[in-house]
């Protein structure tokens, strides 16, 4: 473990003093605010959270250095990741886009109808492949690794994640906040277009991150329980 990383034993509030886009991730853990002077340990420890699985998403959010082998995740708690990405999937669908999408419709119905009708169909598409790229998440990879954590074989014919889908994803969000600069007359409210830019570009870090999780932990996690197996 890189001496640079979040510990057990440092205070939450620091933690998120250190990076404060960790707040956004304390509700898929389920931890609430008001923890006080609180460490990490002590929070998980009051809200049935294994430290070790917080510590493993918060310091891989937070460093770009930081990328656990699969050793290191043999000696990590992984029974919440499941849990956790479906409450990811649920933030982003339930929250994240639609709150997006109220201020880019907004934007879109005081522009002209080109490009009024182009912004709003290229998010409707959008939001349309988010959810059906979650939804096979959903209903192969996430029941196949509870499977596993069970010790049952996986259902045949379903694999883990591919890595392509998630780059694609993030492709258009870069896309979209580039329709924004260039093509959105500038006298179109402003500051609600400059709002617009600053969520889409917090939700592309976070897509990202997410991605890093499905693609560097997820998918390694689940060879090694899979071969583990009988």
């Amino acid at each position: 473990m890189h001496s640079s990383l979040f510990t057990p034993h440092m205070k939450l509030a620091d933690l998120i003093a250190a990076n404060h886009n960790i707040i956004l991730l304390l509700p898929r853990f389920n931890i609430p605010l008001g923890f006080g002077e609180k460490s990490v340990r002590e929070v998980c420890q009051a809200n049935q959270v294994p430290v070790d699985f917080m510590l493993l998403i918060c310091n891989l959010y937070s460093f770009d250095h930081y990328l656990p082998s699969i050793e290191e995740l043999k000696t990590i708690d992984m029974r919440p990741l499941v849990p956790y990405l479906k409450a990811s999937h649920d933030y982003y669908l339930q929250e994240r886009l639609p709150h997006i999408e109220a201020h880019l419709n907004h934007i879109a119905d005081r522009s002209t109808p080109r490009y009024g009708t182009v912004l709003k169909q290229f998010y409707a598409d959008f939001r349309s492949e988010v959810a059906a790229h979650f939804q096979t998440e959903e209903n192969y990879d996430f029941p196949n690794l509870q499977r596993l954590h069970e010790g049952l074989r996986p259902q045949p014919g379903t694999c883990a994640h591919q890595d392509q889908s998630h780059n694609g994803l993030v492709d258009k969000l870069n896309d979209l906040t580039q329709i924004v600069y260039k093509y959105l007359p500038g006298n179109v409210l402003p500051e609600e277009t400059m709002e617009l830019v600053f969520d889409i570009l917090q939700l592309s870090a976070d897509i990202q991150k997410h991605a890093l999780i499905e693609e560097k932990i997820l998918v390694p996690y689940f060879a090694w329980l899979e071969r583990s197996v009988k």
